[in-house]
C-alpha cells in the first residue's frame, strides 16, 4: 500500500472520530493567536491558556506588548518556560507589527515568518485558524512522531516531514490533518504508552502492526 492510499484510509476514521477540530488555544483575535502560539513552544495548549486568559486581561494588542518592559511580559509568561526568549520575542514581533503593518497581522507566508519567533509551524497555525490558508501541514511533535510511526515519513526534521505531508495528503486536509493527529497523540497515540491495541487505524500503522505481532 502506498503512502497516499494509506492517507485515504486514515482520514476518514481520524474525521469519523474528531469531526472538525479546531486549534485547542483560546484566542478572540489574530494577534492573541499568534501569541499564544509563540508561547506554546515546548508548553502543552493547557499551560498557554491558563497564562493567557490573565494576561490578556492586562493586554491583548502589538502597541501594549510592544511598550511593555521585557520583564513585564516574562512575568507574565514565565511558566510556559523558555521565558526569555519568548519575551524578546514578543515584544518584537509586536514592534514589528505597529511600525510595518499597522498592529494587523498579515496573511502572507514570507510576511509572518519575518516575525521574531515565528516559523512554519505558527505561521501555518495562524494562516489556517485565522485566514482559512494552506501553505502547508503544521508540524508539532504530535505530528512528527506519529506520522513516523505510521510511516508515512521517515524525517526529524520538521521541514522535510512537512513536504513529505504535503505529497500524500490531499490539500483540502492540510490544516486539520494536524489537529487529528494531535487529539490521536492525546486519546490514543500517547507518547510513553501507545494504546495500539485500541488504535482505529491500526492496521496502516508501522509501528503498531509490529508491535503487536
Amino acid at each position: 500500500m502506498t503512502k497516499k492510499e494509506k492517507v485515504k484510509k486514515i482520514i476518514p476514521i481520524m474525521e469519523k472520530k474528531f469531526g472538525n477540530p479546531k486549534c485547542e488555544l483560546n484566542y478572540t483575535t489574530a494577534f492573541e493567536l499568534l501569541i499564544a502560539v509563540i508561547l506554546s513552544a515546548q508548553c502543552t495548549d493547557a499551560r498557554v491558556n491558563i497564562v493567557t486568559e490573565k494576561m490578556f486581561e492586562i493586554m491583548n494588542t502589538p502597541l501594549e506588548f510592544s511598550e511593555a518592559s521585557l520583564s513585564q511580559i516574562e512575568k507574565m509568561i514565565y511558566s510556559t518556560g523558555f521565558y526569555k526568549n519568548k519575551s524578546k520575542n514578543i515584544q518584537l514581533t509586536s514592534k514589528i507589527l505597529v511600525s510595518e503593518y499597522n498592529s494587523e497581522v498579515p496573511q502572507d507566508m514570507e510576511k509572518l515568518t519575518n516575525l521574531a519567533g515565528v516559523g512554519r509551524k505558527t505561521a501555518n497555525v495562524v494562516r489556517g485558524e485565522i485566514f482559512g490558508l494552506a501553505d502547508g501541514v503544521t508540524v508539532d511533535t504530535h505530528v512528527k512522531r506519529i506520522t513516523n510511526l505510521m510511516g508515512l515519513v521517515k524525517s526529524e526534521n520538521p521541514i522535510k516531514i512537512e513536504k513529505e505531508l504535503m505529497k500524500i495528503i490531499p490539500k483540502k486536509y492540510w490544516i486539520v490533518f494536524s489537529h487529528y493527529m494531535v487529539l490521536h497523540g492525546r486519546s490514543t497515540c500517547v507518547a510513553r504508552r501507545p494504546q495500539c491495541s485500541e488504535c482505529e487505524v491500526l492496521e496502516w500503522c508501522n509501528f503498531g502492526i509490529n508491535k503487536l505481532k
